[in-house]
């Protein structure tokens, strides 16, 4: 049974040397680890994480949040390493505490929570940076080092989530705004609604207003799940069952009018299977996401990326005109809605390895080969 797996403390120590991204685990050692997510063994905290790509967080193996299917996680030996690779940490089992974390981690894991416990007050660097006895310089700097954002970002993105959750369980929008910390409506528009990919009162109600079609089909990579608005493509999906497929959307938008349309969106379906079994390039097609204005200089660059072609994160960033802003352009290509269509599987880690993809590493190394055999 697996809940009774327990690694001795040799294989514990063994683990712990195993790198995780340069070099894949062996087989054995990648199972016990499994073994230990499995069990949700506490006493592997600090000593390796896991990452899921579907859904862009990293976790510690004891995390009581819902078990990943095996083919979506990847581990890693230290949080900077799932970072890195585009992965934010779990807001539930919060990996950036785990046993072993050094000094400067533990720093910035004091520093999230006070930022999560004053997030209905103005938090500037100088303010931070007296309630740490530190300069706001050396603060923003060792926070960034770490998780990749700054401080201010950081609570932007816990009020954002308060905020979601808040709508999403049916609280009106003047409650749920000032619960997550805006200090008025404008303030929210302001900063949310972009995020939100529209109005608060309409993603409160699940998008109640937009009709939203979609279809799954299986392709070489999968089923895969296509919806559109009257607009064009909102998401593109890969997954391993209908039902998981069905329930990613719902969760999204669970009051969309939302209607399953074989037919309707059947030259979308043709133009993914032609271009997923390598017979044609994907064409031009329309799309009607949201994004804030970095995840759109991103995803516009990267549909300038060849079939066949890859850059590295750090690349994609000089492009942009933002060559500090690596981590960014990662958390950019690990939020992408839409699969495919903004080419994200052709970036990759400086040193030539694939680094994350939300839908798997795997698929993202099948698509790569298939590009480069098509260019041949």
């Amino acid at each position: 049974m697996t809940s009774n797996v327990i690694l001795t403390q040799p294989e514990v120590f063994k683990m712990s040397a195993i790198p995780s991204v340069a070099t894949k685990p062996s087989d054995s050692a990648a199972g016990l680890r499994w073994q230990a997510v499995l069990a949700r063994d506490e006493r592997h905290d600090g000593i390796f994480f896991y990452a899921v790509a579907t859904t862009g967080v990293f976790c510690r193996p004891s995390c009581s949040s819902r078990r990943p299917r095996r083919e979506n996680v990847v581990f890693f030996d230290r949080p900077q390493e799932a970072t890195r690779a585009g992965f934010r940490p779990c807001l539930r089992c919060r990996p950036l505490s785990a046993p072993g974390s050094s000094p400067q981690l533990e720093q910035v894991k004091q520093l999230c929570r006070y930022i999560e416990q004053h997030l209905d007050e103005p938090l500037t660097l100088s303010r931070l940076g007296s309630a740490f006895h530190q300069s706001p310089f050396h603060l923003q700097r060792t926070f960034k080092a770490v998780l990749g954002i700054t401080p201010r970002q950081y609570a932007d993105a816990c009020r954002l989530h308060h905020f979601k959750q808040q709508l999403q369980s049916g609280t009106n929008v003047t409650t749920a705004l000032y619960d997550a910390g805006y200090s008025s409506s404008s303030r929210l528009y302001e900063r949310a609604a972009s995020q939100l990919g529209m109005a608060p009162d309409k993603y409160r109600r699940g998008a109640v207003a937009v009709p939203i079609r979609y279809t799954i089909t299986e392709s070489p990579l999968g089923r895969v799940l296509i919806a559109a608005t009257p607009k064009g493509i909102c998401a593109i999906r890969f997954g391993n069952s209908q039902e998981e497929l069905e329930q990613l959307l719902k969760r999204e938008f669970p009051f969309a009018i939302r209607k399953r349309d074989g037919a309707g969106l059947q030259h979308y379906v043709t133009a993914l299977r032609d271009y997923l079994s390598g017979e044609r390039l994907l064409p031009t097609l329309p799309f009607d996401i949201q994004a804030t204005a970095f995840q759109r200089r991103v995803w516009e660059h990267l549909q300038s990326i060849p079939a066949g072609e890859t850059k590295s994160y750090s690349e994609v960033a000089r492009d942009i005109g933002h060559p500090t802003a690596t981590r960014a352009v990662a958390s950019a290509c690990a939020s992408n809605p839409v699969a495919l269509v903004i080419p994200c599987h052709r970036v990759v880690r400086g040193d030539g390895g694939l680094g994350g993809y939300r839908w798997g590493v795997r698929r993202k190394q099948r698509l790569l080969e298939m590009e480069q055999a098509g260019r041949d």
